[in-house]
């Protein structure tokens, strides 16, 4: 790879479009050898050759970023694609990763921050706002079994800590509740998995899994 991180920026707002070639200007190790305002204009700068990095807005006309960045990394796969947009929401990230693009930024980054994720993605290295990040684990992160019979967190903490062997008063000082929420809580809970008495709801708690065997 050339030393000089070759860079399109690609957004449909002149005054931003201008603002990120003024600010990678700044930035050493960072070459703009083009400006587009759609992903039309992006593509037909990258087919020109000399280009590392395509800095991408996602939300443009004639030819949007999820799609210019589809046809950059299947024909130019050389070529990275950073997104920088506004948008951080679960489907504009899964969108632009699924089509290709190397890193995601919102427009909250700075000079230091671009510059870091343009030089990383032109090496191959995946670069994320800490948000997308987030976002990314909290998508990877499996979600918790569905309480059964229908109980309430509460309830199945509750239950739980019967399991545990814990009275009425110590569960009430462990959740920082009443004892008489706590009787609340039990009534409840039995009444929903049919237990009679506290052996019954252990029993319950260990067939289902909810406290170590």
């Amino acid at each position: 790879m050339n030393e000089q991180v070759r860079v399109v920026v690609a957004d449909d707002q002149q005054v931003v479009r201008e603002g990120l070639v003024a600010l990678l200007g700044l930035i050493d190790g960072v070459e703009v050898v083009g400006a587009a305002g759609n992903g039309a204009e992006a593509l037909e700068l990258v087919a020109q050759g000399n280009v590392d990095v395509v800095l991408m807005d996602l939300r443009m006309p004639v030819l949007d970023g999820v799609q210019a960045t589809a046809r950059i990394t299947a024909e130019y796969p050389a070529v990275a694609v950073l997104v920088l947009t506004t948008y951080a929401d679960d489907e504009s990230i899964t969108m632009a990763l699924r089509a290709g693009a190397r890193g995601y930024l919102t427009k909250d980054a700075g000079r230091v921050e671009i510059g870091a994720a343009l030089r990383s993605t032109a090496v191959g290295q995946a670069t994320f706002d800490p948000e997308v990040s987030r976002r990314l684990v909290a998508a990877m992160t499996p979600a918790p079994p569905a309480a059964a019979d229908g109980l309430t967190g509460r309830e199945t903490e509750v239950l739980k800590l019967i399991a545990r062997g814990l009275s009425n008063s110590e569960i009430a000082e462990q959740l920082f509740i009443g004892e008489t929420t706590v009787k609340t809580h039990i009534n409840n809970t039995f009444a929903k998995i049919g237990a009679r008495h506290r052996a019954e709801a252990v029993r319950y708690a260990y067939r289902n899994g909810l406290v170590d065997g």
